[in-house]
């Protein structure tokens, strides 16, 4: 035994492995999502990988910290309260149901839990774009109460998504009024627009309004709509195959910026 001690932790969302000595101090980590093993010194990395040895899958690169760029420099020093990464897909809803579930009977369905549904749908589409070079933050938060559903950066661009429950229903499109089965229309390409316009005016860079529609039976859309991309949610992973306008380093950026609370506090 070489006397090091293994300590898991979690930081910023991310798993890390400490390896300690016996008087307390790091000489080594492993991040499991970079798998990477970081020494802080090399005279012990045959024992911290030793002592790391039941924690490993597969190959590692081990080698001293790397040093941060800026946007991980910005990431690191965002206070937990304030990083929106962590939020799931729906949650805003995911709390207001937890605080108020509503009756246990009920004729009809809880609106809130459709709308739920259909933003996990949308939102775990958009998660697996991430390893695309794609980040997707969901429940974004607008002063008012408002929100932004999910928010999608990467190479292409950005997208401000709202997603919308319409199994089995069919939904009619005539600019700004969207039309779900018998229901009286809405103006909600407005809104999304203006969501979009709010999000531009907080990164200071051009956000697309998105309409994702989960499950409906029928679509009809005699007009193309302004500037508004109407999609289904097996559809919205395309967006990741549209041409490239940003480079990486940019997309980090704005992603750090709009992971932000703070960045949205006056839009």
């Amino acid at each position: 035994m070489n006397g090091l001690r293994v300590i898991p932790t979690w930081r910023h969302g991310r798993e890390r492995l400490y390896v300690c000595l016996p008087d307390g101090r790091n000489i080594a980590w492993y991040d499991r999502e970079s798998a990477r093993v970081n020494l802080l010194g090399e005279d012990r990395e045959d024992d911290v990988l030793r002592a790391l040895g039941p924690f490993i899958t597969g190959s590692v690169t081990v080698g001293p910290p790397l040093v941060p760029t800026p946007a991980e420099l910005a990431r690191l020093t965002l206070h937990p309260d304030d990083d929106l990464a962590p939020n799931r897909p729906g949650e805003a809803l995911i709390v207001a149901l937890d605080r108020d579930p509503g009756p246990t009977h009920r004729l009809r369905p809880d609106p809130r839990r459709r709308a739920l549904a259909a933003e996990q749908t949308v939102g775990d589409a958009l998660d697996r774009l991430d390893g695309a070079g794609w980040h997707a933050l969901h429940s974004v938060p607008l002063p008012g109460g408002d929100r932004i559903h999910h928010l999608l950066i990467g190479p292409g661009g950005l997208y401000a998504v709202h997603s919308l429950h319409a199994r089995k229903q069919r939904v009619r499109i005539a600019d700004p009024m969207v039309t779900l089965g018998r229901r009286d229309p809405q103006p909600l390409l407005r809104r999304l627009r203006g969501d979009a316009d709010r999000a531009s005016y907080a990164l200071t860079a051009e956000v697309r309004p998105v309409l994702a529609l989960v499950g409906p039976a029928a679509l009809l859309i005699p007009t193309a709509p302004r500037g508004v991309h109407v999609l289904t949610s097996a559809e919205v992973e395309g967006l990741s195959r549209r041409g490239a306008v940003l480079k990486p380093a940019d997309v980090e950026a704005l992603h750090a910026m709009a992971r932000d609370r703070n960045t949205w506090a006056r839009v």
